[in-house]
C-alpha cells in the first residue's frame, strides 16, 4: 500500500501521486495533510526549503476544494515569480484527475489584463506574488473576500523582501472566517507578528528545530585572505569535478564579475541578479535545470525560487549581511531526500559569523584547507580515467577506426593511455605546477589575535600623497564604513600611509568592509596594529625618525614599507574586485575644515581628498 493512502487523500489524488512517482511521504506531509484534512484550522508548519512544503499544503487543499463552485476559494501567496509558477505548475499536475478545477497564477512582469482575465473565467485556487496581487486587488481585477483558504509559502522570504506591508493589506481584503496556512522555513518575529494578528490559535508543526539546517546538507567553511577569495573558488569547483552548484554572492556587480571570471576560465557558468531582463532570466534558469550551466552565480533575492533537485553543492562566495539568509541559502543542496554540501568562503575577520549561524542552524561546520595544486591534480586524473571508462561508445565511430588504428598503432598501450589522459590533464598539471597554500591562519590558531574590548588601531595604505589630511580620511572612512563620526579617533595621516583607531566591536566590520575596497584597480589595504595611537607609541607606529622603533610584525618600518609598497597597487590588485552598493546610502558629508587645524589645511588638498573620496564612492557603488 502506498504510505499516501494512509494519510486520507482521495482516489483522484492518489492516481496523480502515482502518476508523479511518489512512495513516501515527506516528514512535513506526514504532519501537515491529515490535519488539514481532518478540520479547518489555521495552522504554522515550519521545514526548510526543499523537504516537501508545496504538496503538504497543496494536496489537502485540492481535496477540499469544490472544483463545481467556479468562483476563488483560495490564494497561495508565494515571493517570487519563479516559485509562484512552480507551485501553479505542481498544483495542476495534483488536480489532473479533477475536473474542472482550475488554478491561475498571477505575477509581475506579465500582462496584468490577461491574468485578470483568466481569474474571471473562473479561478477556484490563485497563485501569486505580493505585489502583483496587491495592484490586482487596488484596480478591483480580483475578488478575495469570500476565499475559504489562504496560504503564505515561504513566509519568511516574503517578508525579508520587504513584502510585510503588502502581506498585511491582502490578508486585511479576506474574511477573518477563512482557514490560513503559513509555510516557512524560519520564525523571525516578522513572521510570529503576522501569525499572531491574523491567525486563531493556529496549531503548528516543526520538522526538525526551529530555523535548523537541513540534516542532509554538510557544512563546511575555507579561511583565506580576501584576495585569494576567486583563486579558493576555482580551487573548490576544480576539487569537485562533478559540481553542479549555486554560487552566492552579496551584490549583482560582484555576481556578473565572477560568473564572468568563470566564463573565462572554462568554466560553464551564468550569473542570475535583478538587472537581467525575465527573458535573461528564464533563459538562465532553463539552461540551469538541463544542466547545461554547471555553476550558477546569484545573488540571494534571484535565487529566491530556485527548486532544482540535484544541486551537489552551494557555495557561499561571500557570507549574507543577515544571518538568517544562510539558511535559505543551504536550502538550495540536499533536496528531495539527497545529500548536499554548503560551502563558505571567509577570511580571518569572519569566523565569528561561522559560530553565530551554527547556533542558529543548530549545526556544527566542518573547517577544511583549500585543496593544494597535487591534491587537484590527483582527484582530476582519476575522474578522467573513470569517465573514460564509463562512456558509453558510439558506434558511428567504427567507420573511423581503421584509419585511427593506423595512426595510432606504433604507440605501446601504456604510452597511448598516459597520451589520451593527457589531453586533458596536461592542462589541470600545467595550471598547478607551482600553486601556493592558500589556506590562511585556521580559527583554532587564530584566538587573540583580533581585539574583543577597548581601542584597536588601524594601518591604512593611503596618506597626503593621496591628498587626504586628518579630516577628509576620518569622513571617508566613516562613509565607507557606514558608522558615526564619532567611532573614528585618532586619525594620524602620514605621507604613503596613516592610521586610525575604532572601538574592538567595530573590528570585525572594518576588516570585512576593506576586504572589498578597490579604487580604480587599486587594493585599499587595512592591517591591525599593536600600539593604540598615543603620543609616545605614535612615533614608533610610523616609524618616526625620533622614536625608537619597535621590533615586532607590527612595527613601524614594517608598516611604513607596506604603505609604500602598496601605493601603486601592482602587487595587491585583486582579481574578485567588488562594491558594497547594495548597502550604502548616498550620504553628504561635511568637509569643511575644523578650527583646530585650519590653519594647516590648504584649499587645493581639501579638493583633491575630495576627488579621491568620490572616486572610492563611485567604486562602491558602481
Amino acid at each position: 500500500m502506498n504510505k499516501f493512502e494512509q494519510l486520507g487523500l482521495n482516489e483522484s489524488l492518489l492516481l496523480a501521486i502515482k502518476d508523479l512517482g511518489f512512495e513516501n511521504p515527506s516528514e512535513v506531509q506526514e504532519k501537515a495533510i491529515p490535519i488539514l484534512l481532518e478540520k479547518d484550522t489555521d495552522i504554522v508548519a515550519l521545514a526548510q526549503t526543499g523537504t516537501g512544503k508545496t504538496a503538504a499544503f497543496g494536496f489537502p487543499l485540492i481535496q477540499k476544494i469544490n472544483a463545481d463552485d467556479r468562483n476563488t476559494q483560495a490564494l497561495i501567496l508565494s515571493p517570487t515569480r519563479e516559485l509562484c509558477l512552480q507551485i501553479t505548475n505542481e498544483i495542476k499536475l495534483y488536480s489532473k484527475y479533477i475536473k474542472g478545477l482550475n488554478t491561475v497564477a498571477v505575477y509581475g512582469g506579465a500582462n496584468i489584463n490577461e491574468q485578470a482575465k483568466e481569474v474571471k473565467r473562473g479561478a477556484q485556487i490563485i497563485v501569486a506574488t505580493p505585489g502583483r496581487m496587491q495592484d490586482m486587488i487596488n484596480r478591483g481585477l480580483v475578488n478575495i473576500k469570500n476565499i475559504d483558504y489562504c496560504v503564505l509559502d515561504e513566509a519568511d522570504e516574503m517578508l525579508n523582501m520587504g513584502f510585510y506591508d503588502d502581506i498585511c493589506s491582502i490578508l486585511a481584503d479576506t474574511p477573518d472566517e477563512k482557514s490560513t496556512w503559513l509555510f516557512s522555513a524560519t520564525m523571525p518575529q516578522e513572521v510570529a507578528r503576522i501569525a499572531k494578528e491574523f491567525m486563531s490559535r493556529p496549531l503548528e508543526i516543526t520538522v526538525g528545530h526551529k530555523n535548523s539546517g537541513n540534516t542532509n546538507v554538510s557544512h563546511e567553511f575555507y579561511v583565506v585572505n580576501g584576495r585569494d577569495r576567486y583563486s579558493a573558488l576555482k580551487r573548490l569547483a576544480d576539487a569537485n569535478p562533478a559540481i553542479f552548484s549555486v554560487i552566492f554572492c552579496r551584490t549583482k556587480r560582484d555576481t556578473q564579475a565572477i560568473a564572468d571570471k568563470l566564463i573565462e576560465d572554462g568554466y560553464n557558468a551564468a550569473a542570475l541578479h535583478g538587472d537581467l531582463s525575465q527573458t535573461q532570466r528564464d533563459s538562465v534558469m532553463k539552461s540551469f535545470r538541463q544542466r547545461q550551466i554547471q555553476m550558477l552565480v546569484a545573488t540571494d533575492v534571484a535565487a529566491r525560487g530556485i527548486d532544482v533537485d540535484d544541486v551537489t553543492h552551494v557555495i557561499n562566495y561571500q557570507l549574507p549581511d543577515e544571518i538568517e539568509t544562510y539558511t535559505h541559502r543551504s536550502g538550495r543542496t540536499g533536496r528531495a531526500g539527497k545529500s548536499g554540501t554548503s560551502l563558505v568562503i571567509i577570511t580571518k575577520s569572519e569566523i565569528r559569523k561561522i559560530h553565530q549561524i551554527e547556533k542558529i542552524i543548530k549545526t556544527k561546520f566542518e573547517e577544511k584547507p583549500i585543496p593544494s595544486g597535487i591534491e587537484i591534480c590527483e582527484i582530476q586524473l582519476f575522474h578522467l580515467a573513470n569517465k573514460i571508462k564509463d562512456v558509453e561508445i558510439d558506434h558511428e565511430i567504427d567507420t573511423y577506426l581503421p584509419a585511427i588504428e593506423e595512426v595510432l598503432k606504433d604507440i605501446p598501450k601504456e604510452e597511448l593511455i598516459k597520451k589520451m589522459v593527457s589531453v586533458e590533464f596536461n592542462r589541470f598539471l600545467s595550471y598547478y605546477k607551482n600553486s601556493r597554500d592558500l589556506t590562511a591562519i585556521s580559527a583554532g590558531n587564530n584566538k587573540g589575535e583580533i581585539p574583543t574590548e577597548g581601542s584597536v588601531r588601524y594601518f591604512i595604505n593611503i596618506g597626503t600623497r593621496d591628498n587626504f589630511d586628518w579630516m577628509s580620511l576620518k569622513d571617508f572612512l566613516r562613509d565607507t564604513l557606514e558608522v558615526g563620526r564619532d567611532d573614528i579617533f585618532k586619525v594620524d595621516v602620514k605621507e604613503g600611509f596613516s592610521f586610525f583607531n575604532t572601538d574592538a566591536e567595530l573590528v570585525e566590520k572594518v576588516m570585512s568592509t576593506f576586504e572589498e575596497i578597490n579604487i580604480e584597480g587599486r587594493k585599499i589595504n587595512v592591517e591591525i596594529s599593536k600600539n593604540d595611537g598615543s603620543r609616545n607609541s605614535g612615533r614608533r607606529d610610523h616609524g618616526g625618525r625620533g622614536g625608537k622603533r619597535e621590533g615586532g610584525r607590527d612595527g613601524g618600518r614594517r608598516n611604513e614599507t607596506s604603505g609604500r609598497r602598496n601605493e601603486g597597487g601592482g602587487d595587491r590588485r585583486r582579481s574578485d574586485r567588488s562594491d558594497r552598493n547594495d548597502r550604502g546610502g548616498d550620504r553628504r558629508r561635511d568637509s569643511k575644515p575644523s578650527g583646530e587645524r585650519s590653519g594647516r589645511r590648504s584649499n587645493s588638498s581639501s579638493d583633491n581628498s575630495k576627488g579621491f573620496f568620490d572616486k572610492a564612492k563611485r567604486s562602491r557603488r558602481s
